[in-house]
């Protein structure tokens, strides 16, 4: 059964309002060339709706608005996580323990350019791409695996399987 876009549209909205205050809440962890931004655990959502996809982007963007981002960063950041959360949703029928894996590569390929061109970050790309891929794991890997699952125990009462 299709969803109608209402509920789309208010899941959608729902997971941006989460990411931006998981980005808020843990702000000191949330931004930098060494982070662990919690929020990152939601872009698994996106193997269960495709209302995860702009609600993972909007909310990455406006938080990195909030959090003092500079243009660059707003839209590459943002970008990133965009594209992350299109590859989960495309893996979505391959393996659970995929999920997290395009958000992860995403950001560590993209993120480190942006602190070194944009914030001048002097540190060697391929350090900074360690310590993205770093936080990535633990935010992407671990805490979304753990949200996936707690997810899937009870989706029927969340979201409909895509």
């Amino acid at each position: 059964m299709k969803e109608n876009k209402v509920t789309l549209m208010t899941q959608a909205a729902m997971i941006a309002a989460i990411y931006v205050a998981l980005c808020m809440l843990f702000a000191p962890a949330s931004y930098g060339y060494v982070q662990i931004r919690v929020a990152e655990a939601l872009t698994i959502l996106p193997f269960f709706t495709p209302a995860a996809i702009p609600g993972l982007f909007i909310g990455c963007l406006i938080a990195n608005l909030m959090g003092g981002a500079i243009v660059l960063d707003v839209v590459f950041g943002s970008l990133a996580t965009l594209i992350g959360a299109v590859g989960t949703y495309l893996l979505r029928k391959k393996s659970r323990y995929l999920a997290p894996l395009p958000p992860i590569l995403a950001n560590t390929l993209i993120v480190p350019f942006v602190l070194y061109y944009g914030y001048g970050e002097k540190l060697p790309i391929p350090f900074m791409m360690a310590t993205v891929g770093a936080g990535e794991i633990v935010g992407c890997g671990v805490l979304g695996l753990i949200l996936l699952m707690a997810v899937a125990r009870v989706r029927g009462h969340i979201f409909k399987t895509a």
